[in-house]
């Protein structure tokens, strides 16, 4: 595992850069990191913190088996608790979750089909990767809704929720983000495509597969991606290290 400190400043950047790409909203939404090999033990964002202050002393530790965690003051959001925590628990792989509604995955997670195609080679990223959670159940601050999400997303590492938005999972927080990126540049190809009522021209099962195997020689690129955005905010504001 990542050393604690570490992962809060990448976590913090995650958060600030999220707010550059225009993902965030108002003060909901949550990103969280395990930092025990079981997952239990994580670091989640505060109760309604605006994303561009975020500081890596800000994350809150918790453990996904204390039952009195929502007692406390500085308690967390409840539907990040209960989503985020039910996952840690039941993922022990899913060592980063970041959780949004951004725009474009959030208008397509909120069509009957919701499916991300493989018509270009971004879409095919995701091709055979992602999760389809169909029957939002409210805002998710109760156990059995986290539950739920949890068992949607097993085996996956990209989920679309259906009438809600995206999560996203992943080893490091670098690997997670660059996940979101291109995700929400496939869901903007797929809206556009869309929105011209023209018929899609979908890559075949055969072309897509081999796309999604060419993706996998450029995983390193998300560590440079994120070292590098990392490298501009700390140029204009390094305040999220704190």
């Amino acid at each position: 595992m990542m050393q604690e400190d570490v992962l809060r400043v990448d976590l913090a950047a995650a958060f600030r850069l999220a707010v550059r790409f225009g993902w965030h909203e108002s003060v909901a939404n949550h990103f969280s990191a395990a930092v025990s090999p079981d997952g239990k033990k994580f670091l989640l964002n505060p109760r309604w913190r605006h994303f561009s202050l975020v500081k890596a002393s800000d994350l809150l530790l918790l453990d996904a088996d204390d039952p009195n965690t929502l007692d406390r003051p500085e308690s967390p959001d409840p539907s990040a608790w209960c989503i985020h925590g039910a996952i840690h628990a039941a993922i022990p792989e899913a060592k980063v979750l970041l959780h949004l509604h951004p725009p474009y995955a959030t208008a397509l997670a909120g069509l009957a089909d919701p499916t991300i195609l493989p018509i270009d080679q971004n879409t095919a990223r995701f091709y055979d990767r992602v999760a389809y959670d169909l029957n939002f159940g409210g805002m998710g601050d109760v156990a059995e809704e986290g539950q739920r999400i949890a068992q949607v997303m097993q085996g996956k590492q990209v989920m679309m929720m259906g009438n809600h938005g995206v999560m996203v999972a992943a080893e490091t927080v670098a690997y997670a983000f660059e996940e979101m990126y291109y995700l929400e540049i496939a869901c903007r190809t797929m809206v556009l495509a869309l929105s011209t009522g023209q018929p899609l021209s979908v890559i075949s099962d055969k072309i897509a597969r081999k796309t999604l195997l060419g993706w996998e020689k450029f995983l390193p690129v998300g560590q440079y991606h994120f070292t590098q955005l990392k490298e501009l905010l700390d140029r204009d504001d390094p305040s999220y290290r704190d």
